[in-house]
Parts: C-alpha cells; sequence; structure tokens
C-alpha cells in the first residue's frame, strides 16, 4: 500500500488566467476620454496625439474624438485620436 498520494494530479492547477491584449478600438472608430485603446506589453504602438501611455504600456485617449492607426518615425506604429470638430451651426 503507498502511504503518500500520487504526485501526479498535485502538480497541476498552476496555469494563470490569460492577460487580454491586445487592440480594443480599433481604427475609425469613436473613443471618450479615458477608454483604453490597445493593451500591450512592450510598444508595439507609440501614443500620438491625444493618446498617452500607462506605467504597463496600455495606450488610451485624452480627448474624445476618432482613433486613426498611422505609421510614424522609423516606420513605427503610431496611434492617435482626431477631435471631433464641431458641427458648423447655420
Amino acid at each position: 500500500m503507498a502511504h503518500k498520494k500520487g504526485v501526479g494530479s498535485s502538480k497541476n492547477g498552476r496555469e494563470s488566467a490569460a492577460q487580454r491584449l491586445g487592440v480594443k478600438i480599433w481604427g475609425g472608430q469613436k473613443v471618450k476620454a479615458g477608454n483604453i485603446i490597445v493593451r500591450q506589453r512592450g510598444t508595439h504602438h507609440n501614443p500620438g496625439n491625444g493618446v498617452a501611455i500607462g506605467k504597463d504600456d496600455t495606450l488610451f485617449a485624452l480627448i474624445d474624438g476618432t482613433v486613426n492607426f498611422h505609421r510614424g518615425y522609423h516606420d513605427k506604429s503610431v496611434v492617435s485620436v482626431i477631435p471631433e470638430t464641431p458641427a458648423a451651426e447655420a
């Protein structure tokens, strides 16, 4: 008779939850100030006008507007927010 429990099953159960990284709001979509645009590790996408970067490299909007992905200096991906222009009242 074994006096110790088999170790096969007790070595399981250490898998961590997924981090849910990636683009949350795509180019052309509306965004409000404070909305997260990209969750990332490292700066795959860089902040442009109207976008700031958090300490975990998350990009978020500083202003209301439309998200725009484009290429910047050294062909790097840059995310900007184009502010809404108020409609001209007649």
